[in-house]
């Protein structure tokens, strides 16, 4: 056995800190602290933190918590708690990035969600007893209520193989306006379990497999056998290929509602007719950079620019707004209109002519553009919108979506050839299955603690739901919550950013048609939440609020 002086050593080196720290002059170490040397070197901000840090700095610490005010929602720091990076107006614009939490600092960063104060914004919707379809995939839930989640915890074997059952033989599970005792009922019970089961591939359990984005820093040092083998890169990719192929088909005979391929520079989203207000079967692409885009026109897919094209027709409208206010200005107005249009009469004439040279005798003292130079001015709109929202192209027809799905297929930039990510297949995630699909289920952990209101502090109950939560699971979720919660709850979400383009309406307006899917795995409320047309934009819901079975949300 081990010496009793060695059960607890973080005590016995707390006492030799506290030797030399009383002999230290607090204002002397002030002093001294901004002219102390700075790491050399970019890799010093990446070392190994120091398990004993919070030892010696526990005095630090206790003297820095002391001058702080009471947590308020206007002195509360966004990046430790997402609470209040959610609902601050300065962070609504451009959020904080956040490293990918591990489970200790996730314990932390939940806590803190509970015991911060709940003043909550106005949401700006009016209360409806839906809310809009969100596309964007969520990579973090944290459902509130003053009810107790206590029936989400520890599920029976039985009840977790039911839940299992539903999922895959697509049962509808009817529940009543409200359950008086959560805790007890088996069918609710089951049915938070068959809200959690998503479909992935491929299924490598040491790495994290979604967001693939900039998760290049989170995949660094994982084991990565194929990354210089490229008959094992070979095998990883005719095996996507084959389950991507199942999914494809699985969509086009209405089987599968909608599926995403998330690579490493771009995400894409397939959805079956009568999803989203399309008649079609459509494809959604984000983002995009012009390499992409001359690839697919080069293969004969047909596309277009949505947010692109919104954004021209509305500054075009508004210049003709403002030319005709200025043509009733008299003739000081019309000699500002002809100066308005001749930056794009000079745009539309840059062919490549250069003959007014030859004229003045100039032509070989001058250096002419290359052809390359005149095309990227002519598309430099085009270009500036790369890696952004606006960049989103949208694929519409079963024609042209079977052509994207052979591009994809073939597409180089699919796969990474350098870095962590190198010959690793493109993730897929789907709502039902498909073959070579793994079943997997999000993670949900229940917390409770007490928060600050006006006039005292209140129990409150979260769950946290991790993973990503795909449109129909947040869905599938909310109806679970309400008769549980007894239709009062509140939900934060951290959305995949990205993918919020993905909420840009598919379809023109005039188009009416409606398809029916009716076995496409999804409960029938879910099902007619997602055929709508989506009216986020290029946002995504951020807070979400059900009170008396009625829902509002802030995007």
């Amino acid at each position: 056995g081990q010496s009793p002086a060695f059960k607890k050593p973080p005590a016995l080196l707390r006492l030799k800190r506290r030797r030399p720290g009383r002999r230290t002059d607090p204002a002397t170490a002030a002093a001294e602290a901004p002219v102390a040397p700075s790491p050399r070197g970019p890799s010093a901000a990446a070392r190994r933190r120091n398990p004993f840090s919070s030892l010696d700095n526990a005095p630090q610490r206790a003297a820095a918590a002391s001058q702080l005010p009471a947590a308020s929602p206007a002195s509360w720091d966004p990046s430790a708690a997402p609470f209040w990076q959610f609902l601050e107006p300065a962070c609504e614009e451009k959020p904080p990035r956040r490293a990918e939490p591990d489970e200790r600092s996730d314990n932390l960063t939940l806590s803190q969600d509970l015991h911060s104060p709940l003043a909550v914004p106005k949401a700006p919707s009016s209360p409806r007893e839906e809310f809009p379809a969100d596309w964007s995939i969520k990579t973090r839930v944290l459902f509130m209520s003053s009810q107790p989640f206590t029936w989400a915890e520890h599920l029976k074997a039985q009840e977790e193989a039911q839940g299992f059952a539903q999922h895959c033989r697509a049962v509808e599970t009817t529940l009543p306006r409200s359950v008086q005792e959560p805790r007890l009922c088996t069918e609710l019970r089951c049915a938070f379990q068959q809200s959690l089961v998503y479909w992935l591939h491929p299924s490598l359990p040491w790495l994290p497999l979604f967001p693939r984005l900039g998760a290049d820093r989170r995949m660094a040092g994982k084991a990565c056998p194929w990354a210089q083998d490229e008959a094992l890169q070979q095998v990883l990719m005719s095996d996507w290929s084959v389950s991507f192929t199942s999914l494809y088909n699985l969509l086009r005979a209405r089987l599968c509602p909608y599926f995403y391929v998330c690579a490493t520079q771009f995400s894409v989203l397939f959805r079956a007719a009568g999803l989203a207000g399309s008649a079609v079967p459509s494809a959604a692409i984000a983002p995009t950079t012009r390499g992409l885009r001359e690839a697919m026109r080069s293969e004969g897919i047909e596309f277009s620019l949505p947010l692109l094209e919104e954004s021209r027709t509305r500054k075009q409208k508004n210049s003709e707004e403002s030319l005709e206010t200025e043509t009733t200005d008299g003739l000081g107005g019309g000699s500002r209109v002809e100066d308005a249009g001749e930056p794009a009469h000079s745009d539309d004439d840059d062919d490549g002519s250069f003959s007014w040279l030859e004229e003045m005798g100039v032509q070989d003292k001058v250096k002419k553009p290359d052809t390359i130079s005149i095309q990227l001015r002519k598309e430099k709109h085009e270009v500036q919108v790369d890696h952004r929202p606006e960049s989103l192209v949208l694929v519409r027809g079963s024609s042209n979506t079977f052509t994207l799905l052979n591009f994809l297929i073939s597409c180089r930039s699919l796969v990474a050839v350098a870095g962590p990510q190198a010959g690793l297949p493109p993730t897929l995630l789907s709502p039902v299955a498909f073959r070579g699909g793994t079943m997997q289920t999000l993670k949900a952990r229940t917390v409770s603690g007490r928060a600050r209101v006006p006039g005292g502090f209140e129990d409150v109950f979260s769950l946290e739901v991790l993973g990503p939560v795909l449109p129909h699971a947040l869905h599938a979720l909310t109806m679970v919550l309400a008769p549980a919660q007894r239709g009062a709850f509140r939900a934060l979400l951290s959305a995949h950013e990205p993918s919020a383009a993905f909420n840009t309406c598919p379809a023109p307006p005039q188009e009416g048609e409606h398809q029916e899917l009716p076995a496409c795995g999804l409960h029938p409320k879910t099902l007619e939440q997602l055929s709508q047309c989506p009216t986020l934009g290029k946002s995504s819901l951020r807070l979400l609020e059900m009170k008396d079975y009625t829902y509002t949300w802030k995007a």
